[in-house]
């Protein structure tokens, strides 16, 4: 099964994203360079608008979300593995992984794994850019969120319920689609892990990667930018 019970909703809930701005501060990141392989690419938003500036690849876990990546980006050389362990057997001038998606990469270990096998990837001269999740002291226990959707024949309200276990923050979103056929309900769990700074640090320091932090970063959650 894939990480998502209902991919097909993945693009719809994330349309409010901008993925095309993001993507230009990447840019203005990466500069004048001619490879990028985006980690844990999802759908391929990122990559969709990256492709502008560079020749491109993705990897992710999940079938599902990259079945419609391919879809998308029908020329794009797209794989599935997971990030603490992938090979592709090649390098490239850029790495990103973008969204948070680190923090499904477990605990220390995992994160030290997958900032190593992505570090692997990048040539001398290159560059890794890691947005990360949340930072512990920045976490909300018990927060509420309301996200909706209003479509013709579709209707889609998610609610998510914040909450903490040790250094594991757990998302509970319950799902509403109403169509014109009916309504269903589900839920869905996801854990991604608090890192600390110190952490991230860490793990591209343990990769052989210089490191700096923008604080702000794409969406307020900074980027951790290394290079050798």
């Amino acid at each position: 099964m894939g990480f998502h019970l209902h991919p097909e909703l993945y693009d719809t809930l994330l349309s409010f994203k901008d993925y095309e701005g993001e993507a230009a501060r990447i840019h203005e990141l990466v500069g004048d360079r001619r490879t990028l392989l985006d980690v844990a690419c999802g759908t391929g938003k990122h990559l969709d608008f990256l492709r502008r500036w560079y020749d491109v690849e993705g990897v992710d876990l999940d079938p599902a979300l990259l079945a419609i990546a391919r879809e998308r980006l029908p020329t794009v050389p797209l794989h599935q593995a997971d990030m603490r362990t992938f090979d592709l057997g090649k390098r490239f001038d850029a790495v990103t992984c973008l969204f948070s998606a680190i923090g499904y990469a477990g605990d220390t270990d995992g994160l030290n794994a997958a900032v190593a096998r992505m570090a692997a990837h990048v040539e001398p001269a290159g560059i890794l850019v890691v947005e990360p999740w949340i930072e512990p002291q920045a976490w909300i226990d018990g927060h509420l969120h309301l996200l909706t959707v209003d479509e013709d024949d579709r209707k889609i309200v998610r609610i998510t319920r914040s909450e903490r276990r040790g250094n594991v923050s757990i998302l509970d979103f319950h799902y509403l689609v109403v169509t014109r056929d009916g309504a269903e309900s589900f839920e869905e769990r996801h854990e991604p892990t608090l890192f600390t700074r110190e952490d991230y640090v860490d793990a591209f320091r343990r990769a052989g990667l210089e490191v700096e932090h923008d604080e702000e970063g794409l969406i307020g959650r900074g980027l951790y930018i290394g290079r050798r």
